[in-house]
Formats: C-alpha cells, sequence, structure tokens
C-alpha cells in the first residue's frame, strides 16, 4: 500500500536500543504497531496525547525483514510489523512534541 510507514516511540526507547527495535507491543501482542500518514495526528492524540519527547521512525516497507500486514481497526486498515524492526528500515527520525494544549499536529511546521 504505502512505501513509508510511520511509528511513534519514546526518544530514549529508540536512541538506547540495541540491534532490532521491538517496541513495547511486539512481545505482548506479537506486532508493532503503525500508521500511514494520513493516519498519524489521530494515533499521536488517541495514545501519546501530552507525552513529550516522543519520536516518529519514519519506515521503508521495502527494507524490512520482518512481515507487514495491513489489518482492520475500526474499518481503517492500519501497518503492522510482525516481528523486529530492522534499524536499517528506518530512515529518518523525527522529534515529535506536542503543542501547548498537549495535542499534536501531523505533520507539524
Amino acid at each position: 500500500m504505502n512505501d513509508i510507514i510511520l511509528h511513534i516511540c519514546p526518544r530514549a526507547t529508540w536512541e538506547n536500543g540495541e540491534a532490532d527495535y521491538r517496541g513495547d507491543t511486539l512481545d505482548t501482542e506479537g506486532f508493532i504497531h503503525c500508521s500511514t500518514l494520513a493516519q498519524m495526528e489521530r494515533t499521536a492524540n488517541r495514545f501519546f496525547a501530552g507525552q513529550r519527547g516522543l519520536v516518529v521512525l519514519h519506515i521503508d516497507t521495502r527494507r524490512l525483514t520482518a512481515p507487514l500486514k495491513w489489518e482492520p481497526s475500526e474499518g481503517v486498515d492500519f501497518p503492522h510489523i510482525y516481528g523486529p524492526l530492522n534499524r536499517d528500515a528506518v530512515i529518518h527520525v523525527e522529534a515529535l512534541e506536542p503543542d501547548a494544549a498537549g495535542m499534536f499536529r501531523y505533520p507539524h511546521t
């Protein structure tokens, strides 16, 4: 579907990680949650409102070594990575901070 998908995580988790990235749901749910650009703002505000120190990982799906599946949630298909995220699939890491009201605007300027 899309060549680039996005994943939100704490900066420290990404920067302190070793080898392949597992996120906070791979071990508990069996996959790493991701979003498309169009889904990003809603995802950020629904699950991360008010949190600081986050980053958005821009992932090139053509570089993934783990399977990628598009699965429905609330009537919309979301990308899920079924295995560890190999770091060389991440092509850009972007800071994500909320505005004064604790909300995210994405894409932001």
